[in-house]
């Protein structure tokens, strides 16, 4: 691995990943690690889970990332009463033709921000899985392809908050990772006061739909040492085996992480991964993936004991030389 420090990817082919950070910088002040995450998302061709109390920008980050491409674009904003074909489409009889046909739903997009989604039922949750894992729909026995790129942008308020519907484990898989906005630190604040973040209007497209398809398969091009493997098996092997979890990462979990740990790199210039790529992700791949133990969660809640517990796993494991 030492061999392969002098890799680096030529710094002009990054400038416009660069210019895209830039610009959701503008609108989101003082959250660079959050940013980073989101764009690690997108290339790593992941849909993104976005967790926090309301207020702190979550919505905002969704739709700078999409302005920031040049895609289509649909916000759903989800409800107790929305049923899955408000979300997918509906079959309908077309009287001249005497045929039914397909009026294809807002998932058809490129970016679908899916605007506080543990407000809907489960039921309307539900028609987002196949989607989001095999990025098409079916419908009365038809398939159809979503645009390429796809991505899934959800917002929620934690479960603690009324008029909520926690998202099951097999919806919460599909999303490559959690994020949390936070509060902005009192200088970033000061500015939002006053107004001085660049508004979402002033976002322009800083990528096409095809440049962001090409990042993407090169995210895939970068090289993970076997050794790299092995560190992220045996974090996933602990999740299964420690005693606050119920449920360990899937292996579902574990290709997020690898992926992830690819797009990192990229962002970061190499065109290689190091340990530090992987301690960097794995909390924010894996704590969304695991079932705590109800018995531990008694005391404080489930994220925060799944955060701990990661964060503890990763200290265990011997990181590779």
């Amino acid at each position: 691995m030492a061999a392969r420090e002098a890799a680096q990817l030529p710094p002009l082919e990054l400038s416009k990943l660069a210019d895209l950070e830039a610009s959701l910088g503008q609108v989101l002040r003082g959250k660079p690690e959050v940013i980073r995450l989101s764009l690690v998302c997108l290339l790593a061709r992941g849909h993104l889970l976005i967790e926090d109390v309301p207020g702190v920008g979550k919505t905002t980050l969704a739709q700078a990332l999409a302005r920031s491409v040049q895609c289509s674009f649909h916000r759903l904003q989800f409800t107790s009463d929305m049923l899955p074909s408000d979300v997918l489409g509906v079959v309908i009889y077309n009287a001249r033709t005497q045929s039914f046909e397909f009026k294809k739903g807002p998932i058809f997009t490129h970016f679908l921000l899916a605007d506080e989604i543990n407000r809907t039922t489960p039921k309307t949750q539900s028609a987002l899985l196949e989607a989001m894992n095999e990025r098409q729909v079916t419908m009365d026995g038809r398939s159809y392809r979503l645009p390429e790129p796809f991505m899934v942008i959800a917002t929620q308020n934690p479960v603690e908050h009324h008029g909520t519907y926690p998202l099951p484990e097999s919806q919460l898989d599909r999303f490559l990772m959690r994020i949390r906005v936070g509060y902005p630190d009192a200088a970033s604040e000061r500015e939002i006061v006053r107004n001085a973040a660049t508004p979402l209007e002033a976002v322009r497209p800083v990528l096409t739909a095809e440049e962001v398809t090409e990042w993407q398969a090169r995210t895939q091009q970068v090289s993970i040492d076997d050794a790299l493997v092995d560190y992220m098996m045996a974090i996933v092997a602990k999740t299964r085996t420690h005693e606050a979890f119920t449920l360990g990462v899937s292996p579902r979990g574990a290709q997020a992480l690898y992926r992830a740990t690819q797009a990192l790199a990229l962002l970061e210039g190499r065109d290689y991964a190091v340990p530090d790529d992987i301690k960097r992700l794995a909390v924010p791949i894996f704590a969304h993936r695991v079932v705590v133990n109800s018995r531990v969660a008694l005391a404080q809640r489930a994220t925060e004991v799944a955060e701990g517990v990661l964060e503890e796993i990763l200290r265990q494991i011997d990181v590779p030389l």
